[in-house]
């Protein structure tokens, strides 16, 4: 069972200044531009956890792609650090900001992990992957000493679900893997849709490794653990957006400020 996060702090920084939307911005209510500032600021809060030497996990998604520009920044400004990319998008963001760069072939640990999330519960039990890159940003979480979420607020619900849940799959057999999910969440007290995620273009989604993803419109998980388990024996899925016990602190950016949530 994952460990409760049971210590709330909260940073009164106000929103705006260098990393927040602008006066003028906020007055036209933009919120777009309020919530990429929202986003900012959570990245901007993180960066606070890095020192000089660490070994990185580079998430993806817009928020995590905020953390990326102000690393590189931090490393413009002689910071010495090295990052694992969790996507080949991180990798070229990382790559124009300026960021070394290194594999987990390479180093078989890392001190911190800075990721975002599509949702975050009170356990810090995350779903992720709605940028699709949820296999190797596990394998990223997995592989580092800490992990914090950085998000906007609206990512923290009291229960999990009620975004789409990304399963990675495998194409061949997909009609007996789905099948197979389908069980998996009835004996986990949920149901729902399943939909193939498609590109732009109109075929299917294809992640960084060759894979699909299914997203499964459940609603409320009411045993996010469980579901994880039974999900990950199915020969067919590859992976899923369930990330249970690997999130050790989650930096959520509101209009009151910040505030930091941390497992321990």
């Amino acid at each position: 069972m994952p460990i409760p996060a049971r210590k709330t702090t909260l940073d009164m920084r106000p929103p705006g200044g260098p990393i927040g939307a602008s006066g003028a911005a906020r007055k036209r209510g933009n919120s777009s531009v309020d919530m990429d500032a929202l986003k900012r600021q959570a990245a901007a809060r993180a960066l606070e956890e890095v020192r000089d030497g660490m070994k990185l996990g580079l998430g993806t998604g817009s928020t995590a792609k905020h953390f990326v520009e102000l690393l590189g920044e931090k490393v413009q400004a002689g910071m010495k650090v090295v990052g694992v990319p969790t996507s080949e998008a991180t990798k070229a963001d990382a790559i124009r900001c300026g960021v070394p760069l290194t594999t987990l072939d390479e180093v078989d640990h890392l001190d911190l992990t800075i990721d975002g999330a599509d949702e975050i519960d009170a356990d810090l039990n995350l779903i992720k992957g709605g940028g699709g890159a949820l296999l190797r940003e596990k394998i990223v979480a997995s592989a580092s000493d800490r992990m914090i979420v950085i998000a906007d607020d609206s990512k923290w619900v009291d229960a999990l679900g009620r975004f789409p849940l990304p399963v990675e799959v495998i194409p061949f057999g997909l009609a007996a893997t789905q099948a197979a999910m389908a069980r998996a969440f009835a004996q986990a007290g949920v149901s729902g849709q399943m939909v193939i995620r498609k590109a732009k273009e109109g075929h299917a989604f294809v992640t960084d490794g060759g894979h699909w993803i299914v997203d499964a419109h459940l609603g409320r998980i009411g045993d996010p653990p469980r579901l994880a388990g039974l999900l990950s024996v199915i020969p067919g899925v590859v992976e899923h957006g369930l990330f249970i016990g690997l999130a050790s602190r989650a930096v959520l950016a509101g209009a009151q400020g910040i505030r930091v949530v941390e497992r321990r």
